[in-house]
């Protein structure tokens, strides 16, 4: 009886990873929009990381991992005097972005934070900026970085667009390290080649289960995860510019792919079809898409799916502040993807566990009329008995049209409705927001208030002549475009 021998006929790359690189290399971003949304999102972004730095569950993980280690030309987190190697860097970065759950979010098969992205732009960018003044070249400017965030954004949100990760038991953070190696592969110089090469290490790396974001053993893993990503990619995009070769068919290899190891095999969706169709699906062409449409989280430090429930919760606090102890019950109308992410009961062992929790994130306005990072600490909570009372008054439904809308692409809604229902069989009224502060349909009325978050937590770290002189930077479209990087992040570190 014969043994059976695999054909040994190295494969093209496959063509998911060769988009990626063709966009990568070759797309030119000329969206003003684009542009000016990714100058909105980086001073946003760089806030969440700055108001991060008060809290010391974050700080602890931050700086070299050998204490006093001299690094030439290191990059720079925002916020401190780190000075490191562009992998802890990235790690640092991406990880106080990440820790308050304040940035921006991208909603769809997938979800995620496109702007975690951030910690291996800013870092590779403020490297390869001071060695290039060092070797007596031009360094990169603030343009690099946006333009680099614009595909990021893309590369993340139109893979998410129709690919459901969450559904297989994978963490979207996945995006975000592939995301990352492609476009620090390209600042740093990659040829074709040294970028599929990295995309593909990227795609056969071990990837993230969601473990970590749901009940019962949600934690803090989730606040650095994204760091863990976004430097994850840093390091496999200078492991390919060092010349390894790559793996051409990462994800299609029959047995030993990423299709049909981690994505089709336990996606019933996905299995029942044939094997040409268990693949990604692209629902349309990488361009500057997401950062135009992108969702900025302005009011509230929350998980997305509940923002425009804490809008309306804000709204009835005056109806209800002084008749806490008299509500029946509580109906909290929302969408699927809340109701499967969010929507928990019992106890809430830590930060982590309730600001991903949408009954928590909905009592606290109702009853404190805001919701900030602190209120979501121990000592708040145990402080304030009546938010756990609220919570086991609420009734969760969805609402199918909501959830319709959630998908559609031309809405990309997160509606939520709340009504409160008293003992003496009154009521408030129904209070329904269906896109929050942060949605493309608010960009008028939501800039003005990013700008006053980014003054904000630009304050927690600088003296006020420092604030106003980077903020005044970053509002000067042409001006902070043609900074170089390392005369940006200057400004940024003590």
């Amino acid at each position: 009886m014969s043994a059976t021998v695999e054909t040994n006929v190295r494969p093209d790359y496959d063509i998911e990873l060769q988009k990626i690189a063709d966009y990568v290399l070759d797309y030119r971003i000329e969206s003003s929009e684009a542009l000016d949304t990714a100058r909105n999102c980086l001073m946003d972004t760089l806030g969440c990381g700055l108001l991060a730095l008060r809290f010391p569950e974050c700080t602890k993980h931050l700086g070299p991992l050998v204490e006093g280690t001299t690094v030439p030309h290191g990059a720079r987190v925002p916020g401190t005097s780190f000075r490191l190697d562009p992998v802890k860097a990235a790690w640092d970065i991406g990880t106080i972005i990440r820790w308050l759950d304040y940035n921006d979010t991208w909603l769809a098969a997938e979800w995620g934070h496109p702007s975690d992205n951030l910690g291996g732009i800013l870092a590779v960018a403020d490297h390869l900026s001071q060695q290039r003044i060092g070797q007596g070249e031009a360094p990169l400017t603030v343009r690099d970085v946006l333009e680099a965030m614009v595909m990021a954004h893309e590369i993340q949100g139109v893979l998410a667009l129709d690919n459901s990760f969450n559904r297989v038991g994978l963490d979207h953070v996945v995006l975000v390290k592939v995301a990352s190696t492609a476009v620090v592969a390209r600042m740093m110089g990659a040829n074709r080649e040294q970028l599929l090469s990295a995309l593909s290490h990227a795609w056969v790396d071990g990837q993230s289960l969601r473990t970590y974001r749901h009940a019962p053993n949600a934690g803090s893993r989730k606040s650095w995860a994204a760091g863990d990503a976004t430097s994850r990619g840093v390091r496999l995009a200078d492991i390919a510019m060092r010349g390894e070769m790559g793996i051409p068919g990462a994800l299609s290899a029959p047995q030993w792919g990423f299709y049909d190891i981690l994505f089709s095999h336990t996606n019933k969706d996905l299995a029942t079809k044939p094997e040409s169709e268990r693949k990604f699906s692209f629902q349309r062409e990488f361009g500057s898409y997401v950062m135009e449409n992108v969702l900025f989280k302005i009011s509230f430090p929350a998980e997305f799916h509940s923002q425009t429930a804490c809008e309306a919760a804000v709204t009835l606090h005056p109806q209800v502040k002084d008749r806490l102890d008299e509500i029946d019950r509580i109906v909290l109308t929302t969408h699927d993807s809340a109701i499967r992410i969010i929507s928990k009961s019992g106890a809430l062992a830590n930060p982590a566990d309730r600001d991903h929790c949408l009954q928590y994130m909905t009592a606290v306005p109702l009853a404190f009329g805001s919701l900030v990072a602190e209120h979501y600490e121990d000592t708040f909570h145990e402080a304030n008995p009546v938010i756990d009372e609220l919570r086991n008054k609420m009734e969760v439904v969805e609402d199918e049209r909501y959830s319709r809308d959630y998908h559609d692409p031309e809405k990309r809604s997160i509606a939520n409705a709340i009504q409160v229902f008293f003992r003496d069989g009154t009521s408030t009224e129904r209070v329904e927001v269906e896109y929050p502060l942060g949605h493309r349909r608010r960009r008028a009325e939501g800039i003005p208030a990013l700008e006053d978050k980014f003054k904000h937590n630009l304050a927690t770290r600088f003296p006020a002549g420092r604030c106003e002189m980077i903020f005044q930077l970053c509002k000067d479209q042409e001006r902070l475009e043609s900074t170089p990087v390392n005369r940006f992040v200057d400004l940024l570190v003590i």
